[in-house]
Order: structure tokens, then sequence, then C-alpha cells
């Protein structure tokens, strides 16, 4: 049994917190580069091209990608072959938040009442999933979500008839009806099957995973480029102003469901898709 101090946990995820709002991950900065070449709008490759040096500034001038530096959701994997001790994880996790904001000098954006709307001043708390994994180590990913992606995301329970096509067009339209609200080129996250509440986190953890990697599933990677092709078709384009760069990129991941239902979410992220991982 390998005993880790939560005190550790809550200064990783300080670091990764920090590291995401200023760095963006290598699969995404080479989607981004990738889209500046082969888009054909000029103003759409213009766009594509301040993206570029946005992040690029980021990184050399340590200034956080987006004003938006986001809601933090934090997941963390811990083997069972782990001893927790200390204080209790999700304060400690929180107070890594705290300082990760006011450290690495972000904006605060958390309200302490989603209708009294008065601002927690540090950020907290955050949005925490914890998950028992094999092993004697602790997996954290951390996500820094902007809002304004974030309510372009959406849900729906098909019936089990439906195909790939009736989702596909679910999405598609989603990604038609918000246009350049979500500050595209956007990732999306999709999550199938499991129930209401589980397919929306799949929807979220999908994000996690590299724009550079293919879907082990056939069925769900035929259906990322159906989306790509179908959203590349609807001429949003960067920042809506045009073109054929409307998303980055596709990840989907699927669970078991119940033979009454087939639930269906997306998650959307802008072009600042920000994300860390660190292993205790």
């Amino acid at each position: 049994m390998r005993k880790i101090d939560t005190a550790e946990i809550g200064l990783l995820t300080k670091r990764l917190l920090i590291e995401a709002n200023y760095v963006l991950s290598d699969d995404i900065k080479g989607a981004i580069d990738t889209a500046a070449v082969t888009e054909t709008v000029p103003q759409s490759r213009e766009i594509l091209e301040v993206l570029r040096q946005n992040y690029i500034k980021a990184e050399e001038m340590v200034y956080p990608l987006c004003q938006d530096t986001g809601m933090a959701i934090v997941f963390i994997k811990i083997g069972q072959d782990v001893c927790l001790k200390g204080e209790y994880l999700l304060d400690v996790v929180n107070k890594g938040i705290a300082s990760a904001y006011k450290e690495g000098y972000l904006r605060s954006s958390v309200v302490g009442h989603p209708l009294t709307r008065k601002n927690t001043g540090d950020n907290t708390p955050g949005v925490i999933y914890t998950e028992i994994a094999p092993g004697d180590k602790v997996e954290i990913n951390v996500m820094p979500k902007g809002f304004g992606a974030e309510n372009q995301s959406g849900l729906k329970m098909f019936t089990p008839s439906s195909d790939k096509k009736d989702i596909v067009d679910f999405i598609v339209n989603g990604i038609n009806l918000s246009g350049g609200k979500g500050c595209p080129p956007g990732v999306l996250g999709v999550g199938i099957g499991g129930s209401f509440d589980y397919a929306a986190l799949m929807a979220k953890k999908a994000l996690l995973i590299p724009l550079n990697e293919t879907n082990p599933d056939p069925i769900l990677d035929d259906m990322e480029k159906m989306i790509m092709e179908r959203t590349a078709a609807l001429g949003v384009g960067p920042m809506g102003l045009g073109g054929r760069t409307t998303l980055l990129g596709v990840r989907m991941l699927a669970y078991p469901t119940h033979i009454a239902g087939l639930p269906v979410a997306y998650n959307y992220c802008c072009h600042s898709c920000r994300h860390k991982k660190g292993v205790l």
C-alpha cells in the first residue's frame, strides 16, 4: 500500500491549472497550424493565423490564452493500492484551485450560487470527479473550461430506434445554431450511451483525448469524420465569419445503455481546448 499526502495532490492541481491556462497541448497547436494553411477563405485564414500567434505569445510572454480562464474541472484517478493521508481530498484540491488562480493571475469566474450570482473571489469550488483505478498512482487531469463554449453544449435522449445519422444531425444542427458564439473553430467532445448524466460526463472526458489519435471504435471513428465534414460544409468558420474550419476535431466515447434509451451529449470547447495531466 503506497501512501500519498493529499497536500501533494493540491500542489499538482495548482501547477497543472496554471500551465493549462498558458500553454496549449501539442495536438491543439498542430490542428490550428494545419487549419491556418488549409483554410481557403482569406479572412478566416487570417483569423487562424491570429490564433496561432496567440498561443505562441501566451507561452513566450506568460499570458493566459484567453481572458476567460475557466471554471476548474478536475478529474482524479486514485489507484486502489493508494492510501491517502492528510487533509480531506476535495478541500485540498479546492485550495490548489484557489492558489492557482491567485498566483497565476487568472480571472475568478465562479459564483457561489447560480441564482444570487455573488463571485466567490478565488474561482472555487471546482467541479471535481474522483475515480478508483487499478495500481498505486494518482492521476490528475485538469480542464479550465470557459463558458462561452460550454454554453453551446447539448444533450438529447434519443429513442433506441435512432441511428448514426440521427445523432450526427442533432450535433451538426446544434453547431450550426451556435454559429460564432462558441469562439470557433471548436473542439467537440461527444458521449453516447450510459444514462442522462453519464453521457454528459463522457462528453466532457472526450475533450481530454488528443486530436491526433484514431478512435479505436470504427463506428465512432466514422461518425467523427462525418461530423467534421458536415460542420465544415456549414460555412460557419473561424469566429463565425465563414470558411470550412468550424471544428478542429471531434472526440467520441460510448458506453453500454438501457434497452429503452439512447442518451447523447456533446460538450463544446473553443479553440483554446486547455487541459493538462500529471501523475503522482
